[in-house]
């Protein structure tokens, strides 16, 4: 996970800029994001169950406590990732079980393109006109480097699990 190479110095700036603006409200901004990724892909939804708890729509799980729990540490997540822009590789051991994590709950990996249209759409949102086509490569170079790390959880997992 050589992040060196995939983002620029002036990307970089970028994304840490971007995300100063956001980082105040991260449960909202969380929100805008998973409101999107229902809208994009309704049967995730029953990915989420707290408590065997299953949700009768997207509104029920955006409100849930337990909801804006994860909605918090997906929101840490893209912290630490931003805060470790110049050496993503230290986050590659911790990426790498939280797929094994998303993949054991039954997360598709085809699923991560939509979380990732779901991001851009949240930054697009909240950034208004500060979110320029450099803005989003930047963000997109990023995620892309974070889903990578994350696959290979799916590829380390024992035959027949």
């Amino acid at each position: 996970m050589e992040s060196g190479m995939l983002l620029s110095g002036g990307q970089r700036a970028l994304i840490r800029e971007s995300w100063q603006r956001l980082s105040g409200s991260p449960v909202q901004h969380g929100l805008v994001l998973f409101t999107r990724l229902f809208d994009l892909d309704p049967d995730l939804l029953p990915l989420f169950q707290y408590n065997y708890k299953q949700f009768a729509s997207p509104q029920e799980c955006l409100s849930a406590p337990e909801f804006l729990d994860h909605i918090r540490k997906v929101m840490l997540v893209i912290d630490a990732a931003v805060s470790h822009l110049e050496n993503l590789s230290c986050l590659e051991e911790y990426l790498c079980n939280l797929g094994k994590k998303h993949q054991a709950v039954g997360v598709k990996v085809e699923s991560f393109s939509t979380v990732g249209e779901s991001l851009l759409y949240m930054l697009e949102k909240c950034l208004g006109t500060a979110f320029s086509p450099d803005v989003q490569e930047a963000w997109s170079k990023l995620y892309g480097a974070v889903v990578k790390a994350m696959l290979r959880g799916w590829e380390t997992l024992p035959e027949g699990d």
